[in-house]
């Protein structure tokens, strides 16, 4: 018996069609063109720090990178004499986006496994959207939690001198970290063919085994995509490390005293500074650099897993 002829959309439900789909292309665009003008204006503002010989006779970007003779490495760009130095907002970022991602890559990862291969449906049914519901919470609460209850219970706890210090925000800043992580990951390796599961265990291998060895392996890619995405939310993160690491502009590797990191250097000053003056232009290239690095990060990530996905596909 022969199929019945397909049927086919015309009148109102085509023009229906048409428009939703004119209307998705013309989001994709939208988002598109958003991200190319912020660029773009973050950019010019950035620009005359390259080109103007008037700014050059306050500060260079060699200037802002290497030590200088009476200073060093020193952020005081309001101080009688100017000082630029990035090395110290720098050390700041990488220093809590390390903490905030030895805490929570870990602990993300670890939960995404148990949800989606140890813990009963009703029990995963609870969890992910908790979790989920985490990534909810605005980063101003986490930083007002960090910087009156977190900062005074690691002091009292751990006898640090310093309340205010890149453990503290690293822990907040985890806060928010964890729950992109987990959801990517669990998305990943429930994606994961459950015939590979089945495989394993007929093979003889128990539950363990088989999430360790064959299930994360195969979800590996999007793991690693999901640590990725955690790593450019550490690095671009604002209020959370604002409120809660000190803002002092040291050179300092240790976690337990004050720093200032690249986002919240723009939060606390683009407010006061000159229109056009050197400090303005200062900020506006640390905008530009923090944008190249969340791309190249990302550019990388997605290389990456694509090679990792090339992989496991022999």
């Amino acid at each position: 018996m022969e199929s019945p002829d397909p049927i086919l959309l015309t009148g109102k439900p085509r023009r229906l069609e048409g428009l939703i789909e004119l209307f998705i292309r013309s989001s994709g665009w939208i988002v598109i063109a958003s991200v190319i003008l912020i660029f773009v204006f973050v950019g010019k503002e950035a620009v005359p720090l390259l080109t103007s010989a008037e700014i050059h006779k306050e500060v260079t970007v060699g200037k802002m990178l290497a030590p200088q003779p009476e200073s060093g490495y020193s952020w005081q760009p309001v101080s009688e004499v100017p000082k630029y130095s990035l090395l110290p907002l720098l050390i700041g970022t990488l220093k809590v986006t390390l903490v905030a991602l030895i805490i929570a890559l870990p602990i993300a990862v670890g939960a995404a496994i148990f949800t989606s291969e140890f813990a009963p449906q009703a029990v995963r049914e609870v969890i992910k959207p908790a979790v989920e519901l985490l990534a909810g919470i605005p980063s101003v609460v986490i930083g007002f939690f960090s910087l009156m209850v977190l900062a005074t219970w690691l002091q009292d706890t751990f006898g640090i001198m310093i309340r205010l210090n890149a453990i503290t925000a690293g822990i907040g800043l985890a806060l928010a970290v964890i729950p992109i992580v987990y959801t990517v990951s669990e998305d990943a390796l429930s994606a994961v063919p459950q015939s590979f599961r089945d495989g394993s265990q007929a093979l003889g291998a128990n539950r363990w085994q088989t999430a360790w060895r064959v299930v994360l392996p195969a979800a590996t890619p999007g793991v690693f995509a999901a640590c990725v995405l955690g790593a450019g939310r550490s690095i671009g993160e604002t209020m959370i490390v604002l409120m809660a690491s000190g803002n002092a502009a040291t050179m300092s590797l240790d976690p337990t005293r004050s720093f200032r990191s690249f986002s919240a250097t723009i939060a606390a000053e683009l407010g006061e500074v000159v229109h056009g003056d050197p400090h303005y232009r200062v900020l506006f290239f640390i905008g530009a650099a923090l944008f190249v690095i969340t791309f190249l990060l990302n550019l990388a990530g997605h290389a990456y897993v694509g090679r990792l996905k090339r992989k496991l596909a022999g």
